[in-house]
């Protein structure tokens, strides 16, 4: 958890999050991600402005759809469309191969946002991207 303190720190995460909860005023959000990175920053971060109507995860199965995850509707990926979101914040600290899943496979005839909630430097991103740590 420690890790996660000096990530957000490093990365100036209470600035970005509040330019994102400006982005996402009277915006419908459902949360991808639902793993011990989401959990710190529920645990230490506001996010009560953001109307974050459900959680997904690949976890998550059909069954499971409408019970509670971290005080959030499960909502299965394979349904999120359905929810009508206007954008999905993915709260994983890898992200991009997730983000263009979305972009690419799930909304890419609608006009739904995605987000991370956190914003990684840009060669943090390279690594990821080339599979280097």
């Amino acid at each position: 958890m420690e890790d996660f303190k000096k990530l957000l720190d490093d990365i100036n995460f209470s600035a970005y999050l509040k330019k994102l909860k400006t982005k996402l005023v009277n915006k419908k959000v459902i949360i991808y991600g639902s793993g011990t990175f989401f959990k710190y920053v529920l645990d230490n971060y506001d996010l009560k402005d953001i109307n974050i109507i459900g959680i997904s995860d690949l976890k998550f199965e059909e069954d499971k759809e409408g019970q509670e995850f971290l005080g959030f509707k499960i909502i299965p990926k394979n349904k999120i469309l359905s929810y009508k979101p206007d954008c999905i914040i993915v709260a994983t600290l890898k992200y991009i191969s997730i983000v263009e899943d979305f972009e690419e496979n799930i909304l890419n005839k609608t006009d739904i946002k995605v987000y991370p909630l956190a914003k990684m430097p840009f060669l943090k991103l390279v690594k990821e991207i080339w599979g280097c740590n």
